[in-house]
């Protein structure tokens, strides 16, 4: 592993584009040694195009990227032996079997554990015989994570280890990363999912239209509302035209106000001090509540408040 304190990722200053389409606009990135650090956005954030860079996948067209504190184009070989990636979409050969695949990735590096051990980190025993083609989605892509460790890596990224994937499959993939976290891992993780970024990530960088637009712990990320709750109503059609925004935001323990179609969404210090004068507002307005829900704050409230939409809008 690097030496304690030293920066396991920089990026800086990092601009890439293709054709007239900016994926990366100006982005700085710090990742610390043994953290699991998290890019955080919609699709179309520039997330993996990001990630391809760091991986030396892509070069940059302006920006310098330091990795294991080395530049691509200084230690492109030692990278190569030093990093684990395990990209958005890999294509195995169907023939094979999880064993010869995971030798396969073996014999690229110079040092690594045996296929075994790797096999075991990622519970693919009972697959060990098994075909690639036999496999499920969940199963391949713990695959494909087993194949990005075959070399002992320092540093391991994962683009979208979860996307596609059903309930309990994400749950071992996000048991599995926990467990590399566990063992001192440094990883990078990029995702679409809140509450994979919040459960698994240390530090988040929110990035939206190729820029980082918030960073910091989850904790910390959440903090930044102010709010203790949000309050979301469900208005019948036509009613909610009857609401002012800023005469909501003006009613005791709101903070905040935002209007998406038939929801009203607010942002509270204090649910019990600001539902009866929100119901009163509305009550008065003639307004008719179809739907009303309260919830603590999460990475998805924080990014429509910075961005007035959701994570998830395409």
């Amino acid at each position: 592993m690097s030496a304690s304190g030293v920066l396991a990722l920089e990026v800086r200053g990092l601009r890439k584009t293709f054709g007239d389409v900016v994926a990366v606009a100006s982005l700085d990135l710090q990742v610390k040694t043994g953290e699991c650090f998290g890019l955080l956005g919609p699709n179309g954030a520039g997330k993996t195009t990001t990630i391809e860079v760091c991986e030396g996948l892509l070069q940059p067209d302006v920006g310098e990227v330091l990795v294991l504190g080395k530049r691509w184009h200084d230690a492109e070989h030692e990278l190569r032996q030093r990093l684990g990636v395990q990209l958005q979409e890999t294509q195995f050969s169907e023939k094979i079997t999880v064993l010869e695949m995971i030798t396969l990735f073996r014999s690229f590096y110079e040092q690594g554990p045996s296929p075994d051990e790797v096999i075991a980190l990622v519970q693919l025993e009972e697959k060990r015989r098994a075909r690639v083609g036999g496999l499920s989605g969940g199963q391949k892509q713990r695959l494909s994570i087993a194949c990005a460790l075959a070399g002992d890596p320092e540093l391991l990224f994962l683009d979208e280890p979860t996307t596609g994937l059903d309930p309990q499959s994400r749950r071992q993939l996000w048991e599995l990363v926990e467990r590399l976290r566990g063992l001192g891992r440094t990883i990078v993780l990029t995702t679409h999912y809140m509450d994979e970024a919040e459960r698994l990530c240390d530090r988040i960088a929110i990035v939206d239209h190729g820029k980082t637009i918030a960073l910091g712990t989850p904790r910390a990320l959440v903090r930044s509302l102010g709010a203790e709750q949000m309050v979301e109503l469900t208005m019948r059609d036509g009613s909610v035209g009857a609401l002012d925004a800023t005469t909501l935001s003006g009613l005791p323990g709101v903070l905040g106000v935002r209007m998406d179609g038939p929801v009203v969404a607010l942002q509270v210090t204090a649910a019990h001090e600001a539902l009866p004068a929100l119901l009163a507002a509305v009550d008065g307005a003639g307004a008719t509540v179809l739907e009303l829900r309260t919830h603590t704050p999460t990475l998805e409230d924080v990014f429509v408040s910075l961005t007035g939409r959701h994570l998830r809008d395409q």
